[in-house]
């Protein structure tokens, strides 16, 4: 990615068809057929901004060049303005059908938005984390079939779904969204996050484990990233894909270095 289409016409390439969003060289005596994913920056959809890993998503965002523009849905304000940064306020994730149309012209999509399963009963938890990330999803894979959707799951998921905790309702999550016409979709399974420093969205408790940090890092590498690795991995993994759908611990800080 890295160019804007405005900027990829004026160096030679010519839009071959709006609906599929294809571009074909014409500087060249051969055309040579390229998606328009790979020549346009970074359009992002992020959910869960007032949450923190959302929020620090989200300000990584911001200040990395290869996104162009990002969307925020939200129930209440993010309180973060940009010229990059558009919100739209809507209050029921399980009907979209007023934003619908807002939502078209994405090409990554960071789904932040989740809950812990700590002091909540099944069926809610199957509901928030399951059915509503995939009625967004499947929103989102209609109007952006070109859209890399990457879903914040966690260290710990049962890909089998054969257990009956959280970690089978995560793994049926990613398993489901694998299966919708996105043109991919990773799951990120982050263990320990090191929250960003300043920023306002941190759970209180942080203050009190952030110390064991680099303890946790130093023992067991894959256990542990910070949310700088993890908002770059994703924007990493949204302009130039990954060899894996699955992206674990190892794999985070691997890609945020690479940032």
């Amino acid at each position: 990615m890295g160019r804007n289409l405005e900027e990829a016409k004026s160096i030679g390439y010519a839009q071959e068809n709006e609906s599929l969003n294809y571009l074909y060289q014409v500087t060249s005596p051969l055309f040579i057929l390229v998606h328009a994913n790979d020549i346009m920056g970074i359009r992002a959809i992020i959910t869960g901004a007032t949450g923190m890993v959302g929020e620090g998503v989200l300000h990584e965002c911001l200040k990395n060049d290869l996104v162009e523009a990002v969307l925020v849905i939200n129930r209440k304000p993010c309180g973060v303005t940009h010229s990059k940064l558009k919100e739209i306020i809507h209050p029921d994730f399980y009907d979209l059908s007023a934003i619908e149309a807002l939502l078209s012209g994405y090409n990554a999509c960071y789904f932040c938005l989740g809950v812990s399963s700590v002091g909540i009963g099944k069926e809610a938890y199957f509901k928030l984390t399951h059915t509503l990330t995939l009625h967004v999803a499947g929103v989102l894979s209609k109007q952006n079939p070109d859209m890399t959707f990457c879903y914040i799951s966690g260290a710990g998921t049962d890909s089998t779904e054969k257990g009956s905790g959280w970690a089978s309702v995560k793994g049926k999550t990613e398993n489901d969204l694998m299966k919708l016409p996105f043109r991919a979709v990773y799951a990120f399974r982050p263990g320990f996050i090191k929250p960003i420093e300043g920023l306002s969205r941190t759970h209180p408790y942080y203050k009190y484990i952030t110390w064991l940090f680099p303890i946790g890092r130093a023992i067991y590498p894959a256990g542990f990233c910070t949310l700088r690795e993890l908002a770059a991995a994703m924007i990493r993994v949204a302009d130039n894909g990954y060899f894996k759908k699955i992206v674990d611990g190892k794999d985070i800080i691997k890609l945020g270095k690479e940032a």
